[in-house]
């Protein structure tokens, strides 16, 4: 049965709490990470799920920002489920696993993951990562994650790229450089813009190429090979 959470106040009147869902079919994780959660004055728990199936139902009750999901889950496993959240759903998914190099994680990043965590995750990494993933960003910071998806990219490479593609050459310099791990402020300072204009630039993009976030951009511009996984080449 789903576990619900009670809401607590915010005092953050102009800028609402991030919403989040936990699923997860471990009583223990799942109510630990909704506690530590909970207890921000920024995130609000909507809900938990034991299983993928719950975790559907719930996030389309709730529509929550961000939704965590165990990737190995009875039933429903956690791909199947975050693949039907992102078809209809503004939802950033964040996936849960016990290890590193799971075999899945590839079926993750196609199903739409917006980034993994491990289970033995600290509090303050957790509350972070999805704040993180809340603002659109990658949750790419571990170098695990970046060679996950250079495989990814590996094993479902996209045909060549369209010579339609529809990046100015400043944007696909960009996203390059999103694929390499860079923050705004990195990109801004290697381009020699504002972080302003470099947002700008993301958006844009992302609009373009219909991505939702910026590990969706990453695993593209693998796929598409503007990025060559191991290349530390970087536009001029």
């Amino acid at each position: 049965m789903t576990d619900h959470l009670t809401d607590h106040p915010t005092d953050h009147p102009t800028s609402p709490a991030t919403t989040v869902i936990v699923a997860d079919d471990q009583p223990v994780v799942r109510r630990a990470f909704a506690a530590i959660l909970d207890a921000q004055p920024d995130i609000t728990v909507a809900g938990t799920a034991a299983d993928g199936a719950e975790a559907v139902r719930l996030a389309r009750e709730t529509r929550p920002d961000v939704a965590l999901v165990d990737i190995r889950m009875p039933g429903m496993d956690g791909i199947e489920a975050v693949r039907r959240m992102v078809a209809d759903l503004p939802t950033r998914p964040i996936m849960i696993t016990t290890f590193d190099l799971d075999d899945y994680v590839y079926d993750a990043l196609a199903a739409g993951a917006s980034g993994f965590l491990l289970k033995d995750v600290t509090a303050a990494s957790l509350v972070e990562a999805v704040r993180v993933v809340a603002r659109g960003e990658a949750l790419l910071a571990p170098k695990v994650t970046r060679r996950l998806i250079a495989e990814f990219a590996r094993q479902r490479r996209r045909p060549a790229r369209s010579e339609s593609t529809p990046l100015t050459p400043r944007e696909s310099d960009v996203l390059s450089l999103i694929a390499r791990g860079m923050s705004n402020a990195e990109i801004a300072a290697r381009l020699v813009v504002s972080e302003h204009t470099v947002k700008t630039h993301v958006a844009r993009l992302l609009a373009k190429l219909g991505l939702r976030d910026r590990t969706q951009a990453v695993v593209y511009a693998y796929e598409t090979g503007l990025v060559q996984a191991g290349s530390r080449d970087s536009p001029a």
